[in-house]
């Protein structure tokens, strides 16, 4: 498959994964976002972490304010992110609900100081949206680039998460050089897989 068959089958499965997401109602997202939360939460040197990258979920993705809010409550320093023009991400302090403000597409952002897109290099974990991940670590995004770009930034011994409903765990996904794998995912059924030891932490027992 050269480039331009792997961008075409890309697209293919982004407006696949995007229709059925569509068809996701409240009370599944809510539920998915229950059963992702406690899985991360269960991960003590995440849930006692200095500081998490995170987004907060829109639409048909699992939903992430559950585990925003209780890492938050837990005293980490959360970090959401900030789109900017130029399709980077800048990044600012969750500090409670009441800190968020719209910023179109449905989007919520954080209205405080801005930390620069290299705060990912300060991060003990960064929690990424993706439309599907393969058993790779292979992530497909929504194709804008900015959490590729994201990626790039973080810390070589920075675990990268991605979150994704069962059914978007899948075997094989189309890769172009550009794409950043992450480093595991969760699912809502299945929990956390790690794909390989490489940066991802050791559990104190």
């Amino acid at each position: 498959m050269d480039e331009s068959e792997r961008r075409a089958a890309k697209g293919r499965l982004r407006r696949g994964f995007l229709e059925r997401r569509r068809n996701r109602g409240p009370e599944e997202r809510s539920r998915a976002g229950s059963a992702v939360r406690d899985t991360l939460m269960d991960l003590s040197w995440l849930a006692m972490g200095g500081t998490v990258a995170c987004y907060y979920s829109v639409g048909g993705e699992p939903d992430t304010r559950k585990l925003v809010t209780a890492l938050w409550k837990r005293g980490t320093y959360v970090l959401l992110p900030v789109f900017l023009p130029g399709g980077d991400l800048d990044w600012a302090a969750f500090d409670g609900p009441d800190t968020l403000a719209p910023a179109g597409h449905g989007l919520l952002e954080p209205v405080g100081h801005r930390y620069g897109p290299e705060a990912l290099a300060r991060a003990d974990a960064v929690v990424c949206p993706a439309l599907a991940v393969d058993r790779r670590g292979t992530r497909l995004g929504r194709g804008a680039g900015c959490y590729d770009r994201a990626l790039a930034r973080k810390g070589p011994h920075t675990p990268a998460i991605a979150l994704v409903h069962d059914e978007e765990f899948v075997e094989s996904l189309p890769a172009e050089p550009h794409d950043r794998p992450v480093d595991a995912v969760v699912t809502p059924g299945g929990g956390l897989r790690v794909f390989g030891a490489g940066v991802w932490p050791v559990e104190r027992t």
